[in-house]
């Protein structure tokens, strides 16, 4: 059997390898091949040849161009690289070609920091972009979510001490089984199930979301998240963004595109002040389940901002700190202050959108969430292990 590399497989290489391999590969690309080799081209040789240049029909015939090559998972990652390498933010400005874009979590973040540059022309299509990539995850998002909180208030609910019109019988019997008496066919109920009064909310969900640019895809995550819980009517869910200054947008949580085109990314981060705002609008502390969504890279105060989070702790509020919310691996932060905050019983840790269902349950239920992200496979910075 020869070991003569294929002539597929020399295409390949070829593809990754770009032009100047040609004559060692000994390979002449032809049809779809080296329509392939031209749109990648454009983007990763672009220092040496025009790349994609600077008119309109150039750009909408290349992102006609990778779709038709790439699969959309790849086509995401080369309109990503066009517009960084190639500096075409501007062109996303122009209605076609966004309609031409694949839209994912990536092009929202830089239609999100180029909201206040976009004109009128392209408002509704920036929108209706931002509005398909929202209702898709909002699809993956909200039976998880709603499953998972509607089970842990459930079972947070329940106690050993229950009223009488507030014993669940089920349960009850249940767990008494062993104590039936055949002859006298009798159950002692020595341990009665049951359900605490329900109030209008019976946990309080915090979001406090940096929107500094390193945090946009989590921003964007974190918005649609907060919507799906704020339709939950056993909780009471608000939403703060901040980077210097702090903005509640709770209102905008009805509809998350709305809210993400209130966000303002990029600029500084001032986490201490966050915290204040949060601490003045948390009345039922041991009810409050508080996500802080930031690198903890701290613009502001640092000792106000530790100090601000202990006292939160202390009050009885379950704080939570997400490095990130996004499918993106290890997160860039700042180590030191996740150490800090880890001493404090604040563990800190990335989080993929598929495990924050199953991370606001355990929070509900008060569980040790560093325990539970341990279990979970997650890296909880600044705790041994």
């Amino acid at each position: 059997m020869s070991d003569r590399p294929s002539a597929e497989r020399l295409e390949r290489w070829r593809l990754v390898l770009g032009d100047p391999a040609q004559a060692a590969l000994g390979v002449k690309l032809s049809g779809d091949a080296l329509g392939m080799d031209r749109a990648l081209q454009a983007v990763y040789d672009s220092d040496k040849r025009a790349g994609l240049g600077s008119s309109s029909p150039n750009v909408s015939r290349w992102l006609g161009d990778i779709r038709t090559y790439f699969p959309s998972s790849v086509v995401r990652v080369m309109q990503e690289d066009a517009i960084n390498r190639l500096q075409l933010k501007q062109l996303l400005l122009e209605p076609e070609l966004l309609e031409g874009c694949e839209p994912d979590v990536g092009l929202v973040a830089t239609l999100l920091s180029l909201s206040k540059v976009i004109p009128e022309r392209t408002k509704d299509t920036a929108r209706r972009v931002v509005r398909r990539v929202v209702s898709d995850i909002e699809r993956q998002l909200r039976e998880p979510l709603v499953s998972a909180i509607r089970g842990a208030l459930d079972k947070s609910r329940r106690t050993n001490r229950p009223k009488a019109n507030a014993i669940d019988w089920d349960r009850t019997i249940r767990k008494n089984l062993r104590n039936w008496q055949p002859d006298r066919k009798v159950m002692v109920a020595e341990r009665l199930v049951g359900f605490r009064p329900r109030t209008s909310a019976l946990r309080d969900v915090v979001l406090c979301v940096d929107q500094s640019g390193s945090m946009a895809s989590s921003l964007v995550y974190a918005s649609i998240a907060g919507a799906v819980l704020a339709s939950i009517r056993a909780l009471r869910t608000r939403m703060i963004v901040f980077d210097t200054a702090v903005v509640d947008l709770t209102e905008d949580l009805k509809d998350p595109v709305e809210l993400l085109f209130g966000t303002q990314l990029g600029g500084g981060t001032d986490i201490h002040k966050a915290l204040g705002y949060c601490t003045g609008i948390i009345d039922r502390p041991r009810d409050t389940v508080m996500v802080l969504v930031t690198d903890l890279y701290e613009g502001g105060d640092q000792v106000g901002m530790l100090r601000r989070a202990a006292a939160l702790v202390a009050s009885g509020v379950n704080l939570v700190v997400l490095l990130a919310l996004s499918d993106d691996g290890a997160p860039g932060f700042d180590a030191n202050n996740a150490a800090k905050l880890a001493a404090l019983g604040v563990p800190s840790f990335a989080c993929t959108p598929d495990k924050l269902a199953p991370l606001l349950a355990a929070a509900i239920q008060r569980q040790d969430v560093g325990a539970w992200a341990s279990r979970q496979g997650l890296i909880v910075r600044g705790v041994a292990g």
